[in-house]
């Protein structure tokens, strides 16, 4: 304590130690999908704590540009120790880690702004690499959820559409801001129930996850990444 004079006793300010944060983030739903099962799991995650990392969670929206802006956002306000992004891969049957994202946008389907880009830079900055390798453990995490009985792999393509986007959106954003050895990368999951059950019935059955399962998956690779740090 100190005297701050008129007799007036100032305490000294106590400031609890920050605790360190993994930004995990989900989609919204998008094109003809009435559900994402990456919101689920990131909605389900959020809060959770592992040792002495929290899980602070939040959707992006499917537009490239308002999913930068979110991001940026998100990365100035938490300054995470670790990302994890996650979405949609409607058609693949197993939860896959992303090894890099490309400086590309090339749309198959509009985003949720009626947009098409087609051979566009994710990153139009003079001096931007043309990829950017995932940071996250990603042996690591396929272990652990083999050892979970949980069928994944390493997928080395995140596609062009917005997943990409924010996947090299944010390694370049981290490298800008000298973070680059931040663990930082993009977990793509199956459908859901929900989804398949949207499917088109003239097309091929969609493979699925029950949500529980989608969740347990992102929950385990987010435990594997805590535990680096």
């Amino acid at each position: 304590m100190r005297d701050a004079g008129c007799g007036v006793t100032v305490r000294p300010r106590r400031y609890a130690p920050r605790m360190p944060t993994l930004l995990l983030t989900g989609f919204e739903p998008f094109h003809t999908h009435p559900d994402n099962p990456s919101a689920h799991a990131a909605r389900a995650l959020d809060g959770l704590e592992i040792g002495a990392v929290r899980v602070t969670a939040a959707l992006l929206p499917v537009e490239p540009h308002a999913a930068g802006r979110a991001l940026d956002a998100l990365l100035d306000a938490h300054a995470p120790d670790a990302v994890l992004m996650t979405g949609l891969a409607a058609g693949r049957p197993q939860v896959t880690l992303e090894r890099v994202g490309v400086n590309v946008m090339d749309f198959a389907i509009p985003d949720n702004a009626g947009q098409v880009y087609r051979d566009v830079p994710a990153c139009p900055d003079d001096g931007a690499p043309a990829a950017y390798l995932s940071t996250l453990p990603l042996r690591a995490v396929v272990a652990a959820w083999h050892a979970a009985g949980i069928p994944g792999h390493i997928s080395n393509t995140a596609g062009l559409y917005v997943c990409n986007f924010v996947l090299y959106h944010a390694r370049h954003r981290l490298a800008q801001a000298g973070r680059s050895a931040v663990p930082c990368g993009f977990l793509h999951v199956p459908a859901n129930a929900a989804v398949a059950l949207a499917w088109p019935a003239d097309r091929p059955a969609l493979p699925y996850l029950p949500q529980d399962d989608i969740t347990r998956a992102v929950e385990v690779a987010a435990r594997t990444i805590a535990q680096g740090l």
